[in-house]
């Protein structure tokens, strides 16, 4: 969106709307943070903590809907076009998978085989070869697990992306909302990096330092697919796709030698390199953003993306 062709009433609403929101998520944060730090863990609460701290972003997005007097439709809920779909969950095998690869191939880390071990005594197939096993628990990870993720990721996405990307896109260029976004997105997790156990066991400054860099980095790719698919469902799915991959399959895959940790992780250098080159993509891409804004391409519905795929 071109924020010079919306008018300044309009922008003075984004701006209250951005300030209410921003307010609203810091005061539900700050209890759940609280209780976090209280605890130093993030399984504190039965793990139940960080969940509930991941639905504050779409709260507060509901509370600012209210008080705008907003219907809560107009977070965009329509289910994108398949493209749209499909970048959203290859992006983060492919920025990882990149990440990884050259961690491996540099020798900086090693195979997991106790993990691997782990795994298959615990799908109790007797018989059944060990890469045969790795490779149901890839398949299941990738699609059962992707879904179980999008319950967590929705809480934060219907918050940054629903809400705050389309208030700061009436204010501001793509290049300053996807960084201003990030920002705000890296800051409502510092706590917890700094004074929690959501670290990778590295000095907790360098840790905030690589995140920080990966999120505002992948911010631009979340914006933009968001602003392009006319979606919050791209960037639910986006944000699943990398929890479940970086977390659930790299990482546990991914054998800590010495110094793996620096370089692996959403904390380490490897995936910052990575994020900063598919962001530059996108931002070279920014100008159909702009161009979608002004004229959107209908989401399609369920039904329809559903039947047309069969």
């Amino acid at each position: 969106m071109n924020p010079t062709s919306i008018s300044s009433n309009a922008r003075a609403d984004a701006r209250k709307a951005t300030f209410i929101y921003l307010i609203v998520v810091l005061a539900f944060s700050a209890v759940l943070w609280a209780l976090i730090i209280r605890s130093g863990h993030l399984s504190m609460g039965l793990g139940m903590a960080v969940m509930a701290l991941m639905w504050c972003p779409a709260l507060a997005a509901f509370v600012t809907c209210r008080v705008m007097g907003r219907s809560v439709r107009s977070l965009a809920w329509r289910w994108p076009a398949g493209r749209y779909v499909a970048a959203a969950y290859f992006l983060p095998i492919a920025y990882a998978g990149l990440a990884y690869a050259a961690v491996w191939a540099l020798r900086l880390g090693g195979w997991n085989s106790p993990f691997v071990a782990a795994v298959k005594e615990r799908f109790q197939l007797p018989g059944v070869p060990t890469w045969a096993v790795m490779a149901l628990f890839v398949i299941f990870m990738a699609t059962a697990g992707v879904i179980r993720s999008v319950a967590s990721a929705l809480g934060e996405e219907i918050g940054w992306r629903g809400f705050l990307v389309p208030e700061l896109a009436k204010q501001m260029s793509f290049t300053k909302l996807s960084l201003l976004s990030g920002v705000i997105w890296a800051a409502w997790h510092s706590p917890l990096l700094l004074f929690a156990d959501y670290n990778a066991g590295t000095n907790r400054w360098y840790a905030l330092g690589c995140f920080a860099a990966m999120v505002i980095s992948s911010s631009f790719m979340f914006a933009w697919l968001r602003l392009k698919s006319g979606s919050l469902w791209t960037a639910a799915l986006l944000h699943a796709s990398h929890n479940l991959f970086v977390q659930g399959i790299f990482d546990n895959f991914m054998l800590n030698t010495g110094r793996t940790l620096w370089y692996t992780t959403e904390f380490g250098a490897a995936m910052v390199i990575t994020c900063a080159g598919f962001a530059l993509y996108f931002w070279t891409r920014r100008g159909e953003v702009e161009l979608s804004q002004r004229s959107p391409e209908p989401a399609v519905g369920f039904a329809q993306q559903t039947a047309s795929s069969m």
